[in-house]
This record gives C-alpha cells, sequence and structure tokens, in this order.
C-alpha cells in the first residue's frame, strides 16, 4: 500500500484519535490480571494492542473468549464474547470489552510461544507478568521485533529471580518464571518499557521493588497501580511498590497523544487550527506540545476528567505564523522520543535548523529511524542529516517526492506529514504501517481536509 499526497489543502477542524496504546498495553494487562471482572472502553484497535490482548488470551482461561474475540475482530461491530458496542459520552460508538480475571495465580502456560508481532511494549511489559507465573514462557515477534534489544529488560527480571534467555540478546525471549524477591534497580537508560516490566513482576514479589529512572518516563503503570489501591511511592526519579493483587475495575482509554500529534503536526505544517478532544494529558507524554511551543506553534490544553489516574482533556492548536527551527537537547530527547519522526517532520518545513541531540536510541525502534527520518526527508526534497548521535534537520520547506516507510508505522504518518507541506504531489511507499498503530489514518486526515489517498 502507498499514500499520495498532494499538498494545499489545510488539515484543521476537531478530531478524535483512538485510544492510547501504551495505557491499553497496561490496561489490559491488569484486566487479565485483576481478581475479579474488569470493563474497558475505547480500546485502539491497532495491531499492537491486538497482539497484546492475543497473547494474554493465551495466558488465561476465564478471560480468554473475551481477549480472543476482540484480538480477532478489534474495533468490528460484533457483540458477544465479552464485547458490546455502545454509544459514549462524545458519541462514539466504541467497543466495551468485558474481561473475567481471576487473579495472577489464575494465569496459564500457554499451549504455543506468544507471538507479540510488532510491539516491543508488549513483549517487554508480557516478560514482567510472565516472570512471576511458575511456567515456561516463549516470547516471539516479526523481524523487526526480533531485531530490538531484550537484555535490557531480561537482566533485571533475572535479579528478581526469574530464569530469563535471550536469543544474542534479541527475541525470541524465553522466562521461566516462579518466586520474586524485590529488588532496586537503576535502569542504564530511560525505558518506560522496562520500568514498567519491572513494576508488574514487583507487584508479584515477595518485598518492596524500587527503580530509578536516569530521567523521568511515561508513567502510566505506576498511575494505574496507584488508582487501582497498590502503593507507590515516588520521590524525583525513584518509583518505589508494594507486592498487591488488585480487583477489577472499569475505565475509558483516553486518545492517545502519539497519534495526535501526527494531526497536531498536519495543521501545523498547513497553517489551520485543530481541537483534539478525549485526549491523554499525562506530563510525561506532552514533551512533544512544549517542543512546539518553542517553535512558535500557539498550543492550549485543557484537562476535562480523569481515567484511572490518567487525566483526560483537549489539546487546541491555532492558526499561525510559520514554526521556527528549535534545539531538543540529550536531556529533553526521552521525552519526545516517540514523536521525534513528527517533529523533524514539521522541523523540514520551519525556518531555521532543527537539532535533536542524543537521539542514538532511535536506531533500535521498528527501524533505524535516527537514519530513516533523515533518508526520507531527503527524499521528499528537504535537507536532513545525522551527525553522529544527532539528528538536524535544515528547514526551509520540501519538494516533494517519493519516500519509503521501512515499514515503521510512525515513519510511514511523518512522511505524510511533512507532504502535506511540500511544493509537489509526494508517494509514501509502505503505507500499511500505519496501520499498527493509527488504523485509518489517511482517511482521519482526509476527513480533516488534507489531500491524502490510500492507494493499492
Amino acid at each position: 500500500m502507498r499514500f499520495h499526497v498532494r499538498p494545499g489543502p489545510t488539515v484543521g477542524g476537531v478530531a478524535i484519535v483512538p485510544g492510547d496504546k501504551s495505557i491499553a498495553h497496561r490496561w489490559l494487562i491488569f484486566a487479565a490480571t485483576a481478581a475479579g471482572p474488569s470493563r474497558l472502553v475505547g480500546l485502539p484497535p491497532s495491531l499492537d494492542v491486538r497482539s497484546m490482548a492475543a497473547a494474554l488470551a493465551a495466558l488465561t482461561a476465564s478471560a480468554r473468549p473475551a481477549l480472543e474475540a476482540w484480538a480477532r475482530n478489534g474495533g468490528a461491530r460484533a457483540e458477544g464474547h465479552g464485547s458490546t458496542w455502545n454509544v459514549d459520552r462524545d458519541g462514539v460508538a466504541r467497543v466495551a470489552l468485558e474481561v473475567e480475571g481471576e487473579g495472577r495465580s489464575a494465569l496459564v502456560e500457554a499451549e504455543a510461544p506468544l507471538d507479540c508481532g510488532n510491539s516491543g511494549t508488549a513483549m517487554r511489559l508480557l516478560a514482567g507478568v510472565a516472570a512471576a507465573a511458575p511456567f515456561r514462557t516463549v516470547l516471539v515477534g516479526d523481524a523487526s521485533l526480533t531485531g530490538r534489544p531484550m537484555e535490557r529488560v531480561a537482566a533485571p527480571l533475572r535479579a528478581m529471580g526469574a530464569r530469563v534467555s535471550t536469543t544474542d540478546g534479541h527475541a525470541p525471549m524465553t522466562v521461566e518464571g516462579g518466586r520474586l524477591r524485590g529488588i532496586r534497580y537503576e535502569l542504564p537508560n530511560p525505558s518506560a518499557q522496562v520500568k514498567g516490566a519491572i513494576l508488574l513482576a514487583g507487584l508479584a514479589a515477595t518485598d518492596r521493588t524500587t527503580v530509578v529512572e536516569p530521567v523521568a518516563s511515561r508513567d502510566h503503570t505506576e498511575r494505574a497501580i496507584a488508582a487501582l489501591g497498590g502503593r507507590v511511592d515516588r520521590l524525583g526519579t525513584e518509583i518505589a511498590i508494594e507486592p498487591f493483587q488488585h480487583a477489577g475495575f472499569e475505565a475509558r482509554v483516553p486518545g492517545d497523544p502519539s497519534s495526535a500529534a501526527f494531526l497536531i503536526g498536519a495543521s501545523v505544517v498547513t497553517g489551520a487550527a485543530l481541537t483534539v478532544r478525549d485526549v491523554g494529558l499525562n506530563p510525561t507524554r506532552l514533551g512533544f506540545l512544549r517542543v512546539l511551543r518553542r517553535m512558535g506553534v500557539s498550543i492550549v490544553e485543557r484537562i476535562t476528567g480523569e481515567e484511572l489516574g490518567e487525566p483526560v482533556g483537549e489539546v487546541i492548536v491555532q492558526a499561525g505564523a510559520r514554526p521556527t527551527g528549535t534545539r531538543i537537547d540529550r536531556g529533553e530527547l526521552p521525552s519526545v522520543i516517540d514523536e521525534v519522526p513528527v517533529l523533524a517532520a514539521v522541523a523540514a518545513t520551519a525556518g531555521g535548523e532543527t537539532r535533536f541531540e542524543g537521539a542514538g536510541e532511535l536506531r533500535v525502534k521498528e527501524s533505524d529511524r535516527l537514519a530513516g527520518v533523515a533518508d526520507g526527508l531527503s527524499a521528499l526534497g528537504g535537507r536532513a542529516d545525522v551527525a553522529g548521535d544527532d539528528l538536524v534537520v535544515t528547514g526551509g520547506g520540501l519538494a516533494g517526492g517519493v519516500a519509503g516507510s521501512l515499514g515503521d508505522h510512525r515513519l510511514a504518518m511523518a512522511f505524510v506529514v511533512a507532504a502535506l507541506a511540500a511544493q509537489g504531489s509526494s508517494t509514501i511507499e509502505g503505507a500499511q504501517a500505519a496501520e499498527i498503530s493509527y488504523p485509518g489514518f489517511a482517511a482521519r486526515l482526509a476527513d480533516l481536509g488534507g489531500a491524502v489517498e490510500a492507494l493499492p
């Protein structure tokens, strides 16, 4: 599949984005391991989250029918097996998934390896769950996921007492779980996935578990634990939890700010006003808004509610002047790591240079995003280079052209955003990768005014 993008029309109006992937992964785990029934509304039907649901189905008994049915159908309008369709408070019809949890002690050994697809979040968080289960679990993924580092999560789980083996530091990863002890672990690199895996394992450990981060990362795991009644102590970048078995719960997944970032980027590069409603406003996820403000974009956030400890509200982008270049230093970079591709797309249209410093972690994402962003923007007629671990985007605009996604969903969507502001038409190859996190992305942009067409 490819996206054909014609520049000219503006992208603006009012939008609602799919549910937050990062939150959905974690809440599915908490629902499957709860002591009692849970009800989740607004789970995003992205391929990553469906991989998580399918894997959890293999580890459960009572919850299996509902999780399997949702993993197969996602957002399809089918009722039964624990799923119902209802009109939510914003007038949008969403699936309500009902999961019968029986507690962590009721998890069962999977009959086959758990296929995490393209999702590093699923693989690393599931490793934390499997570490406390008294059986053998094998975690596998697609070619992209198999190339990503897994020793960073295996090492702390071993220290807690699980037997974890990787394949030359990568997947397939085998976890032989059992009785765990709490540890104090200092993360060598900021990673919400590794932190989440340790905390999930720590809930079943014999004593207190502490994680120390070099810089703060997204905190969805610890927010959910606290909202479910667990003890979470936080001092700076040190997070400590006590063992805890939670009960069932009801929650509505907020809109994904990382998905919203692409719509916001599209509105910025085309000069339009945009309001994104019902989106998660967790401060650890809004670094990209701070960067855009520094580039001269007028953006307002307004909190309207809360779901399982997560603030929810709207983001309002005002039409304004052309953005200017900026510098994202290595201390700030972790807070925008997932949004670097779309920020780079905006930077390509800005006046002046934008430099992303210390972005080496981008080399081990779904693709080598560091080189991928630079190559893709160059292919679209811009100027972007890699200097050591820095990404440098010169700015000044794009001519248009043909760019490939490298099978990476964020690259596919970022290049569409950049192409909206090019001088000529563009084609983005490998556009099907966008389905991993944002099903219907091209149609959503078209609804907001963009000239984007999905082609075979």
